[in-house]
C-alpha cells in the first residue's frame, strides 16, 4: 500500500466522484454532484485542493482524502475523507501518512471522531465554536485556534444557481460524475 495523488485528471475525477458518493450516499439529491463540480471547477482549477489515496498494488484506492489549502496557504484542511470499502484501517493509515508530512488540520464533530484522528497521529487539539474540536498535525504552524485561517472553498449555492440557469452545464456535469463514478476501479 502506498499514498499517492492521481496522475491524470480522469483518474482524479473518478476518485473524487467515488469520494462524493461515499460521503453523501446514493440518495443524497444534488449534494454529491455539487461537491464534485465545485471541487473540480473551483478548487482544482485554482490548485487550492489536492486528492490523495492509499492504493494497493493494483492502484485501487482503499481510502481517499481531499485536502484544501487555508486562506494563507500555510496549512491544509481535511475537507472530505472516506474508505470506499469501509476499511477504517486504510483510512487511518492514509490520514496518518498525510499528518506526518503536511500542515494538516482536522475538525472533529464528536469524541469518537477525535479519538479516530488521535489514532492517526493528530495530537494537538483545541476547542472551537459550536462544540467542535480542531486537531493539528505537528507541521501545522498555528499555535492555537485563534491563529487558524479558514479553508478555501466554493459557494454551493452558486453551483446550484449555475445548474438551474445553465441546463447544458448541469447535464454535462451530471454525465461526467456518472461516467467517472462508473470508471472507479474496484
Amino acid at each position: 500500500m502506498k499514498v499517492m495523488t492521481p496522475e491524470r485528471d480522469e483518474q482524479r475525477d473518478a476518485w473524487l466522484a467515488r469520494l462524493c458518493a461515499d460521503i453523501y450516499g446514493r440518495e443524497a439529491g444534488l449534494s454529491p454532484l455539487v461537491t464534485f463540480t465545485g471541487t473540480r471547477q473551483v478548487l482544482f482549477s485554482q490548485e487550492a485542493a489536492r486528492l490523495w489515496a492509499l492504493v494497493d498494488e493494483q492502484g485501487r484506492p482503499g481510502a481517499l482524502a481531499l485536502l484544501a489549502l487555508d486562506a494563507s496557504g500555510a496549512g491544509m484542511s481535511l475537507r472530505l475523507h472516506a474508505s470506499p470499502g469501509g476499511d477504517r484501517e486504510s483510512l487511518r493509515r492514509l490520514i496518518r501518512e498525510l499528518a506526518q508530512k503536511a500542515p494538516l488540520r482536522v475538525d472533529a464533530v464528536d469524541q469518537d471522531e477525535e479519538a479516530f484522528f488521535r489514532r492517526c497521529g493528530i495530537n494537538r487539539w483545541f476547542a472551537a465554536p459550536g462544540g467542535r474540536r480542531v486537531g493539528l498535525s505537528t507541521h501545522h504552524p498555528a499555535r492555537g485556534v485563534n491563529e487558524l485561517e479558514p479553508a478555501l472553498g466554493f459557494d454551493d449555492d452558486a453551483v446550484l444557481r449555475r445548474f438551474k440557469h445553465d441546463p447544458r452545464f448541469f447535464e454535462e456535469e451530471k454525465a461526467r460524475f456518472v461516467e467517472r463514478l462508473a470508471a472507479f476501479p474496484g
